[in-house]
């Protein structure tokens, strides 16, 4: 029984060998396969947990906000439906609790403005069909044409073989008004040509995305998700996750992270209407 793990990688990684393993194939099917993907999570519904955090440059909790929604499908896009909240700020040594997202104490309160705008452009992209930032993974087909890919290997990840692709800007589009800013690797499932893992990192410029970050300096940007499959090519992202340190003016310094997890799927039709806990008296 000891031996079962050691063949289950060798008949993988055999399996993959014998197919052609090109790279712009590979991408060119992922490509493809996005929108697919994408239009099949129209059809579920499901639970979105949502942890921001905000940190002092002396490590000290300066804000934090908890929520839980419930995402339901309609047309090109997504509505989701607040069910929990509990958010807390620092103030002169103590921690101060609110209850909804957007609160602010006090006229200019840049934690506030910058914690619901991350959450926004991040978590809520109203143009994408998961919320997550279009900008942030570079695999749907428009996005691959500002990048260059290079095969790193072939390997087991949750028992499924996979390729490990590279990626990064192409030099025409690193610094022009195109905004290529990632780099890093995706696992992608060598059955289905579906990204499994992606880890990125900033390349280049801070993208637009994420310039309403004060517009200043911001080290250590980047991002990771992870994918899993829930039917035939129906596959969502389950786990997303960064972590970043902004510098503003006046010494302003944050170090800011923000996680999400996507649970509770249930199967919908998008024409029909998703009843909320909240509206049942």
């Amino acid at each position: 029984m000891e031996r079962i793990p050691g063949l289950l990688l060798l008949t993988a990684l055999a399996a993959v060998a014998a197919e052609p393993a090109d790279v712009a194939e590979i991408m060119a099917r992922v490509g493809a396969n996005q929108q697919r993907a994408s239009d099949a999570r129209q059809s579920y519904v499901y639970r979105q947990e949502q942890l921001l955090r905000m940190h002092r440059g002396n490590g000290k909790l300066a804000r934090e906000e908890r929520l839980e929604y419930v995402v339901a499908p309609v047309k090109q896009s997504f509505e989701k439906h607040l069910e929990k909240f509990a958010g807390r700020y620092e103030f002169k040594g103590q921690y101060v609790a609110y209850d909804r997202p957007g609160y602010q104490y006090k006229d200019l309160d840049l934690d506030g403005d910058l914690i619901h705008d991350m959450a926004e452009d991040m978590l809520n992209d109203q143009k994408s069909r998961d919320g997550l930032g279009q900008d942030l993974f570079p695999l749907t087909a428009v996005e691959q044409r500002k990048y260059d890919f290079r095969l790193v290997g072939t390997e087991l990840y949750r028992d499924r073989s996979a390729y490990r692709v590279a990626f990064q800007p192409k030099p025409h589009v690193r610094d022009s008004e195109d905004e290529a800013s990632w780099k890093g690797e995706a696992l992608i499932d060598a059955a289905e040509y579906q990204p499994v893992r992606l880890e990125t990192s900033l390349a280049g410029k801070i993208p637009a995305l994420v310039k309403v970050l004060l517009g200043t300096d911001i080290k250590g940007l980047g991002f990771s998700v992870t994918y899993r499959k829930f039917a035939d090519g129906v596959w969502f992202p389950v786990s997303y996750g960064g972590e970043f340190e902004v510098r503003g003016l006046f010494f302003y310094k944050r170090k800011i992270s923000v996680s999400m997890r996507n649970s509770d799927f249930r199967k919908t039709d998008v024409n029909s209407t998703v009843v909320y806990a909240t509206d049942v008296h």
